[in-house]
């Protein structure tokens, strides 16, 4: 992450994308912090000022109630939204241990392929205080209303277009076929041969 615009016109610039929402309760009855991945301008901000914003705004009013998370992927992209891994740790490491403690479940919806080799392989090992095992992938919006009440959570529209996307290219959900635009397999390669890759 890195800044070009003023602290306090990073700190506003957060607050109105309404990347951080408290709202709504899954179905153990924790309040749900929902953080929409694709709106996070990481290029435009340092991670003090998204500490101190967490510090003031978001974590008072979790106050001492069990929370789960429910982190939305969907459209992240790594140049434009994502903080880095090392971004991601010191923003967890600076969440008091209170809330941390509290923290009850960690639902990641639209996880790529990436996403989930690279947690699988080092999320044990960069975040501390069992995260990983509160960690609950979830592939579709149909999927999350299992462990999230439907009517509490606000869920952007493009989220549901990737999922109906997801629906008709099944592929993009195991790495093998590309969500981006541009990228589609040449007239050459089949499905059939695809089917090869597993």
């Amino acid at each position: 992450m890195s800044s070009q615009i003023s602290e306090a016109d990073q700190e506003l610039l957060l607050h109105k994308l309404d990347i951080f929402k408290i709202r709504g309760k899954d179905k153990q009855g924790h309040k749900i912090l929902r953080i929409i991945g694709k709106f996070f301008p990481a290029r435009l901000l340092i991670v003090e000022v998204v500490k101190k914003y967490l510090e003031e705004h978001i974590f008072p009013r979790l106050g001492k109630m069990r929370f789960s998370v429910l982190y939305v992927h969907t459209g992240v992209q790594r140049s434009d939204n994502f903080p880095g891994i090392s971004g991601l740790r010191w923003i967890y490491e600076a969440v008091p241990i209170n809330v941390r403690d509290n923290l009850q479940a960690v639902y990641f919806l639209h996880p790529g392929l990436q996403a989930r080799l690279f947690l699988a392989t080092f999320g044990r090992f960069l975040f501390s205080g069992g995260l990983y095992g509160k960690l609950r992938y979830v592939s579709r919006v149909d999927y999350l209303w299992e462990h999230v009440k439907r009517k509490e959570v606000e869920i952007p529209e493009f989220v549901y277009d990737h999922d109906e996307d997801l629906e008709y290219r099944p592929m993009m959900d195991y790495g093998l076929e590309s969500d981006h635009p541009r990228v589609s397999l040449s007239p050459s390669v089949s499905s059939y041969s695809m089917r090869c890759i597993s």
